[in-house]
């Protein structure tokens, strides 16, 4: 749903699906900083100790060509380091005297943080009203010294949970995963399980996010999966690229189901489904899926509606919570919107346990006659939450927004801004906040949070994971300054 593009929707009505809703592209070549598991979390909580490996040493004998730092990527998935330069900075500091890059020939080295045996990590249950304040990574960055350092941060900031990608829009599948449909891959989360061990250990609801039918890797690699063309036969293309799926393909359908169930074996606490519809741009009447002839009787919010019952009930039993990233739009209830995206928010409701509506200030271009809606955050979202509690009225899903931490059309974001929006959604019923920005820059969120804290109770609630659950570091080296 978190669509990469700017471009105006062809007709006026199907414009308003993306307004509000759409993110920012992401930039995938950050830098990255040294970072290592804190020991304990804000707050003081006395909290009991999670299990985890015995940690032992091994010894390394150099050879040609070595360095330290592929050493340490030859050691990485055997130790409780989560990144390669982690985890070169700890030989450094297990092998006094070592200097520069290379290794001599025969040279001995000591490899700290061996584990007896695998990270196992298991599911952390919480209600489904349980108050999440998160933030978004990307799959890449999730996996580096910096997006350690972020989780760190934010913690010291007061949030307790991270979206993480799991499959993003292109299609992309950032961990280890064998499927007949996936070919190789660079799984950068290569070891899920130590990662979700770690957001646990910093007190994190660890929330795996997956691009379901956007999928560009996928329906290059298999065409037959395709969104077929009406006139040609062969695949439709949106504004005349191949991104999507057929959402009504069950074999695309259970794709994503198997990823979601990988992922909640490698210990996540929640699973949430984004681009949940079918395409809403290109030309629809050129548009042919398998539905059509399968279940000609069925509308597209059919098809959505029938994979999230089966979804749902796949994976509810097994203690994680689902949740589902929706167009804010939708609150409106425009026939126009729901016959294109397939986004029957009453009907979704019943087979989630959260909603995440998309609801950008800056994105609401065109609507309520507002020249510049980025600069009226409080006015769209509390018209969109408060739509969105209509809908939803008597269902018992939870709406949990996505807000705004990025500043593109907007001359105020701050802060401020940050403030404005939390207080705004948590007045009209929200129950906790997702904070998006495709870069992972964070520093307004951060900035904002202290004073929010400090007023007890008026921004959020302050939910923590439960107390049986320790914030326990794999490793024992100091962390780095929350300043860098």
């Amino acid at each position: 749903m978190h669509q990469h593009s700017r471009s105006l929707f062809l007709t006026l009505g199907v414009a308003a699906i993306g307004f509000g809703l759409v993110h920012p592209l992401k930039a995938t070549d950050l830098p990255i900083t040294q970072l290592i598991a804190d020991k304990a979390i804000s707050g003081g909580a006395e909290l009991s100790a999670l299990k985890f490996p015995r940690l032992g040493t091994t010894v390394y004998e150099g050879g040609p060509g070595d360095t330290v730092l592929s050493v340490a990527r030859h050691y990485l998935g055997q130790t409780s380091y989560l990144t390669s330069r982690e985890l070169a900075e700890a030989i450094r500091g297990a092998n006094s005297g070592l200097r520069g890059t290379f290794l001599k020939s025969g040279q001995q080295l000591t490899i700290p943080g061996i584990l007896d045996h695998p990270i196992s990590e298991k599911s952390i249950p919480v209600p489904k009203d349980f108050e999440v304040r998160a933030i978004y990574l990307t799959g890449l960055m999730a996996a580096s010294d910096r997006g350690i350092q972020i989780v760190k941060r934010w913690r010291q900031a007061g949030g307790n949970a991270v979206v993480f990608d799991i499959k993003d829009s292109d299609g992309a599948v950032n961990i280890p995963f064998e499927h007949p449909l996936v070919a190789t891959h660079k799984a950068y989360l290569g070891d899920l399980p130590k990662y979700i061990h770690f957001l646990h250990s910093q007190g994190m609801h660890a929330i795996a996010r997956i691009a379901t039918f956007r999928d560009q890797r996928l329906v290059s690699a298999h065409p037959e999966l395709a969104v077929k063309s009406r006139k040609t036969g062969q695949c439709w293309r949106e504004n005349g690229k191949l991104v999507w799926t057929d959402p009504s393909r069950i074999d695309v359908q259970e794709y994503d189901i198997a990823l979601a169930l990988a992922a909640v074996a490698a210990g996540v606490d929640e699973i949430q489904f984004d681009y949940v519809r079918f395409p809403a741009e290109g030309d629809q009447k050129d548009a042919s899926f398998a539905y059509e002839k399968r279940h000609p009787q069925w509308q597209r919010a059919d098809v959505i509606s029938d994979f999230l019952e089966r979804a749902y009930f796949t994976l509810h039993p097994k203690g994680v919570l689902v949740s589902l990233d929706v167009f804010g739009v939708m609150a409106w209830q425009r026939p126009v919107d729901l016959s294109h995206t397939g986004q029957d928010i009453v009907r979704m409701a019943k087979f989630s346990d959260v909603l995440s509506p998309m609801i950008y200030p800056s994105h609401f271009f065109g609507m309520e006659k507002i020249a510049r809606p980025g600069d009226e955050p409080e006015h769209f979202i509390g018209e969109s939450m408060d739509r969105f509690q209509r809908v939803t009225k008597g269902s018992g899903v939870v709406i949990r927004p996505w807000l705004q931490a990025f500043a593109w059309r907007t001359r105020t974001y701050s802060p401020k801004y940050i403030e404005v929006q939390v207080l705004t959604a948590k007045n009209k019923g929200a129950v906790g906040f997702l904070f998006w920005n495709a870069n992972n820059d964070y520093a307004k969120p951060y900035a904002a949070m202290p004073e929010m804290q400090a007023a007890k109770g008026r921004y959020f609630r302050g939910d923590e994971l439960p107390t049986q659950h320790a914030v326990v570091a794999l490793t024992t080296a100091p962390a780095e300054p929350a300043s860098k």
